[in-house]
């Protein structure tokens, strides 16, 4: 019994030590993103969404997929969100291709999860900013070409709601919106420390380069499966993916697992499948797959 003590209690300092370095490492990017996506909400959302309605009387074309993606990376609401006002966009005379941009690019980057992702290195960033960017571009073509004359969205029964940023203390306001940033990410975030801990301390140290390292088309495909179940919080998943890029995840597989988490994300299914039925689900399924296989295959070559 004492012996089985003695080895908890060293596993227990080599987790914690692992623990403790990649949180000091990392937490710092953690509060950062917490103080700009709270200020964005409280003091840009409306702003940010006020643009995106003005396009709706632009001729702009197909040339509105720029600024509907780059708005839609912009806004800092989550999908369920995100919804209710696309669906106030739609009722004022919003193109549904435009709409299609923005709420892909919506679903894969927030100015949050930019800042997060600043841990993982320039390359990681620019691959995700860029990756994100092109899968809103791609939705957007998709539904200009195929539901030119359809509606391609049902945004019945979606209303907006009011939002919780309503206190008349703007500082006040501001700190309730970090408040429950924090509630809403803090669990995320400490428990893919402690993943990314135990893997370190229990993962073969060339598993990785052999699962996802190279530019072998198994990795990619790999890392945009475990992308589905896996991803819960963009906070959450930083930890891990520093991790495995550290123990030689090509940057190919990394940018497959960046679209496939957030675009698969339960609670992003869960208001898609309302907003576009199944047939539209399925197809929406079979795009974020393909998209990012053929995006973390074409990383590989260029990366």
């Amino acid at each position: 019994m004492t012996e089985l003590f003695a080895v908890l209690r060293r596993e227990i300092i080599y987790i914690w030590y692992y623990f403790e370095i990649q949180f000091r490492q990392i937490c710092w990017y953690w509060i950062l993103g917490m103080l700009i996506g709270s200020f964005i909400s409280v003091f840009a959302k409306g702003r940010i969404h006020g643009a995106f309605a003005g396009m709706k009387n632009k001729k702009w074309g197909l040339f509105g997929i720029v600024p509907a993606c780059m708005l839609g990376i912009a806004s800092p609401l989550c999908m369920y969100g995100t919804i209710p006002i696309a669906a106030s966009f739609r009722k004022q005379g919003m193109r549904e291709d435009w709409l299609a941009a923005f709420m892909m690019a919506s679903i894969l980057l927030n100015p949050q999860l930019i800042i997060y992702s600043t841990a993982l290195g320039t390359a990681a960033l620019t691959v995700r900013i860029v990756t994100c960017f092109l899968c809103g571009c791609s939705a957007c073509l998709l539904v200009f070409l195929f539901y030119r004359n359809r509606d391609f969205f049902d945004f019945s029964g979606f209303e907006e709601k009011a939002g919780h940023d309503t206190h008349p203390n703007l500082l006040i306001r501001y700190l309730l919106n970090i408040w429950r940033n924090m509630k809403a990410t803090g669990l995320y975030f400490l428990f893919g420390i402690l993943l990314s801990a135990l893997l370190q301390r229990y993962m073969p140290q060339n598993l990785m380069i052999r699962v996802f390292g190279g530019n072998e088309a198994w990795g990619v495909l790999m890392a945009a499966t475990i992308g589905v179940p896996l991803y819960a919080c963009g906070g959450g998943t930083i930890p891990l993916l520093q991790q495995w890029l550290w123990e030689g995840m090509s940057m190919g597989s990394a940018a497959a697992f960046m679209i496939t988490g957030p675009a698969t994300k339960i609670t992003n299914l869960g208001a898609l499948k309302i907003a576009m039925g199944w047939r539209r689900f399925v197809l929406y399924i079979l795009f974020v797959l393909m998209f990012s296989f053929l995006c973390g295959m074409a990383v590989n070559l260029i990366v």
